[in-house]
């Protein structure tokens, strides 16, 4: 078969992690960055590539870096790259899509990605009385691009309520979608817990996973000294770890490019597709909390023009911020969910650097492909609380149609039917979903996402820890309650 030129192809992909107890010696993130695409072009065991880079490509992440690409670039002898800096709410799979659809349209030819984090640095200066440094730009460093998203993630009556900490919001989804399956309170958790145990499990195997322990799924259910509860049904084994020193480095070029600099072929690996829905719903004003149209429309698209199964697929990673984030993406995409759809152990396990897990996966997703060629595998992201959804496949084989990128938020928003939110209803309401947020190991405050009549909605909560614990015992969603200026 005859292959475009112009075909974008990644080459080198690299992860790297440091547990480094000593904060001194620990390297800081864009250190990180920097080894992660030195061992990326060693991977790709092509000449030159690092320093022919176009563009360098970084996810925001905790650290204050006025322009990180910059710095790599003086790192790697890239001095002509032009640098971009893609702000927290810009879809991790963004960057795939961005870079190769100019790399196919011929504005580069060398695309380098890199994000990292070193929290467990900063905690580890933070337990020894300092602070863990970052090097300085001049005053004024500005990256050449910044991305940056369109709107808010959260509602202003959402974080005048309370609602601001992502736990909170996704065990809301949790919540709904056990009461959309008809299941009780117990089975239901029994459930999560039996996946997140499978996540647990493949993390074990994963010599790139920062919890390797492969704890079990009654560890990861109830409460413990080591496991508090933080929102209803959520410890903390149910939620992302971002206390990780993990980076990334992705290489894309041209197929051209690719055979020019030496590349052997067997380090191919092509983007076949990248959808994504940026269409922006607050949580509590979607009239479906269990669902997500974007997801179902990204990914049929490009199922549709890669010619994949999603049930067939052999190597699959959802975005694994939180277990109700993997369990709507399943659903909506056509993934099993048994074996575990991961190939890292999730953000749980695997390690979840903030905003750069994608590309931390796309490691190991280049890896899994490579070792059965011809295979095609599934990649998802997730911005802000399922606000935003992308879906990318991959494969050792090119793509048929050639590369497609395509932004799918015009039928997402035809699709997502919304709601109006009020302020402190008083009057009858029916629980949509809830959760309570516990301070100390104990349940403090309860809050739900209540139904009025005429599409609208109200974020009312508990008057007192009691009445919070009830909704831990009884199912609360499709109740019909009685509020008084928002509360119980």
């Amino acid at each position: 078969m005859s292959i475009d030129p112009r075909t974008p192809v990644l080459v080198g992909a690299a992860a790297v992690q440091q547990r480094e107890e000593d904060p001194e010696r620990a390297l800081e993130p864009v250190e990180l960055m920097a080894l992660a695409l030195e061992r990326a072009a060693r991977d790709a065991v092509g000449a030159g590539l690092l320093e022919r880079a176009d563009a360098i490509r970084v996810p925001r992440g905790f650290w204050d870096y006025p322009d990180p690409g910059r710095i790599l670039a003086g790192r790697l002898g890239a001095d002509a790259a032009r640098t971009q800096v893609a702000e927290v709410g810009i879809l991790q799979t963004s960057l795939f899509g961005h870079a190769a659809r100019d790399i196919a349209a011929g504005h580069c030819d060398v695309v380098l990605l890199a994000g990292g984090e070193a929290k467990f640095r900063s905690l580890r200066a933070e337990i020894a009385g300092g602070r863990a440094g970052l090097q300085s730009q001049p005053e004024g460093t500005e990256p050449d691009e910044v991305l940056r998203p369109g709107a808010e993630i959260m509602a202003p009556e959402e974080i005048a309520a309370g609602l601001t900490l992502p736990v909170a919001q996704y065990s809301l989804i949790e919540n709904a979608l056990r009461f959309a399956d008809g299941q009780s309170l117990d089975a239901h958790r029994d459930a999560v817990a039996e996946l997140w145990a499978g996540f647990a499990a493949v993390a074990a195997g994963n010599p790139g996973a920062w919890n390797r322990e492969g704890v079990g799924p009654r560890e990861i259910r109830d409460p413990s000294a080591r496991n508090r509860m933080l929102a209803f049904p959520y410890t903390k084994l149910h939620s992302s770890q971002w206390n990780v020193d993990q980076a990334a480095g992705l290489i894309l070029c041209s197929l051209e490019t690719a055979r020019r600099a030496g590349v052997p072929e067997e380090r191919w690996v092509f983007p076949l597709a990248v959808t994504e829905s940026n269409h922006m719903v607050s949580l509590s004003q979607r009239a479906e909390l269990h669902r997500s149209p974007g997801f179902e429309i990204a990914g049929r698209r490009a199922f549709e023009h890669a010619g994949a199964d999603p049930a067939a697929l052999r190597h699959v990673e959802l975005y694994s911020c939180f277990p109700s984030a993997v369990r709507v993406q399943a659903r909506e995409l056509g993934v099993p969910l048994d074996p575990a759809p991961t190939l890292t152990g999730g953000m749980t396990f695997g390690g979840g650097p903030l905003n750069n897990f994608v590309l931390q996966a796309a490691c190991r997703m280049a890896g899994a492909l490579r070792e059965s060629p011809g295979s095609a595998g599934l990649l998802t992201a997730v911005s802000g609380l399922l606000t935003k959804q992308g879906v990318s496949l991959w494969s050792t084989e090119p793509p048929a149609a050639g590369f497609r990128f395509e932004d799918v938020s015009a039928e997402a928003e035809r699709r997502t039917r919304r709601v109006r939110l009020v302020e402190e209803h008083s009057g009858e309401a029916r629980v949509a979903s809830y959760t309570v947020q516990y301070e100390g190991g104990e349940p403090a405050r309860g809050v739900l996402l209540c139904d009025l009549e005429e599409g609208l909605r109200c974020i009312a909560e508990t008057g007192s820890p009691e009445e919070a614990a009830v909704l831990t015992r009884e199912e609360f969603c499709g109740r019909k309650l009685q509020l008084r200026d928002g509360r119980l």
